[in-house]
């Protein structure tokens, strides 16, 4: 799950900035009269696909993207469909919050808010302009699974390999099987004689 599959094109969707005129008004406007805070959107319903790469290509046609964070599952990673962006001038991010909200992009109709700096919360940002990676589970694992173990560990894992070899001896012998397990028996290397024993 590294990369995630892409649902669609962005550069196939209509530019909003571009293609309606007062939207392209307001932005010259609000882009002539910088304020100096910067302003955050919350954004729901993100469609399928439409994740970190996909949502900087899109707004970047309003004005600059500064930070922004698609809510993924921490155990899965996958989007839970909403996100926050960070615009550098609070105007910009207003015009932005009135042309998105509601709008219908690839048939989800998209929620676009303004959050007031004072409910911005410190841990918005975590994890933010970082494209997501997959935990690698399996190096996890083997990681895990290789680590050096403790006298007391290695003891316990003999006793369990011992207790499986008799059981597997008693049987073949109830089977009328006769079969030498001298040659790829378990050694039993610590002391403890009763385990060990046939």
């Amino acid at each position: 799950m590294d990369d995630e599959p892409s649902a669609f094109d962005v550069s196939k969707l209509p530019t909003i900035a571009k293609d309606d005129v007062t939207v392209k008004r307001k932005l010259e406007k609000a882009k002539n009269q910088p304020t100096g805070d910067r302003g955050v959107l919350y954004l729901g319903r993100l469609p399928h696909g439409f994740y970190e790469d996909q949502l900087k290509a899109y707004f970047s046609q309003f004005g600059n993207v500064t930070r922004l964070r698609v809510s993924r599952n921490k155990k899965t990673g996958k989007s839970k469909h909403y996100g926050f962006i960070e615009f550098d001038s609070s105007s910009v991010a207003q015009i932005v919050a009135e042309t998105m909200d509601n709008y219908l992009l690839m048939g989800h109709i998209m929620r676009c808010k303004v959050i007031p700096k004072d409910q911005v919360h410190a841990e918005l940002w975590v994890g933010a302009n970082r494209k997501w990676r997959a935990v690698p589970k399996d190096r996890v694992t083997r990681v895990e699974h290789n680590k050096p173990r403790t006298e007391d560990e290695q003891k316990r894992a003999a006793k369990r390999l011992i207790k499986r070899q008799n059981l597997r001896k008693r049987k073949l012998e109830e089977a009328g099987i006769k079969y030498n397990f001298d040659s790829v028996s378990y050694v039993c290397a610590f002391d403890f004689t009763i385990v060990c024993s046939d």
